[in-house]
């Protein structure tokens, strides 16, 4: 948990990172301290935020079901703000074996590739939307920064590759 705000009063924010596969090793600690610092960076460090490491097979059953598209994804962002002052922010869904693929092709860890993965769909639910050209370039941008900001050592070019497309 961390605090939210400064002074007696600060509310300690619910961070839950669970790993629901057994394929790829993760470490859950280390999801969350780079959810914890996004969070920090986005303005949303008392907000509660629940993140999923999961396989294929469940998120592909989730982007089915709730996105009505049959296909396997990297990652889903659920939204679960409700009017009124709720401090829980959403759900982010991350596929390890996505992951897994995709750092395997820039040659990257894949923790690194998840971080990316987790901090990308905490963009989503804070309003950033990657659906047109430059909307995306934005939502890249930042998380570029965000990362940069939480990474233990430089963050390598080639992690970019191919997030934009021209």
């Amino acid at each position: 948990a961390v605090r939210g705000g400064c002074g007696p009063g600060a509310r300690v924010m619910a961070l839950a990172v669970r790993n629901l596969q057994r394929r790829i090793r993760l470490s859950p600690t280390r999801v969350g301290r780079t959810v914890r610092i996004a969070l920090r960076c986005l303005g949303r460090a008392d907000r509660d935020v629940h993140v999923s490491l999961v396989d294929d097979a469940v998120i592909r059953r989730l982007n089915a079901r709730y996105l009505g598209r049959s296909s396997r994804t990297d990652v889903l962002a659920f939204n679960l703000e409700i009017p009124g002052g709720s401090v829980l922010l959403g759900e982010v869904i991350v596929s390890a074996d996505t992951a897994a693929r995709q750092a395997a092709r820039l040659c990257v860890p894949v923790a690194l590739e998840v971080d990316l993965l987790a901090v990308h769909g905490l963009l989503h639910l804070v309003g950033y939307d990657d659906a047109e050209p430059a909307e995306a370039r934005l939502m890249h941008e930042r998380a570029r920064e965000i990362l940069s900001c939480s990474a233990d050592r430089p963050v390598p070019a080639r992690l970019w590759s191919g997030l934009l497309r021209a």
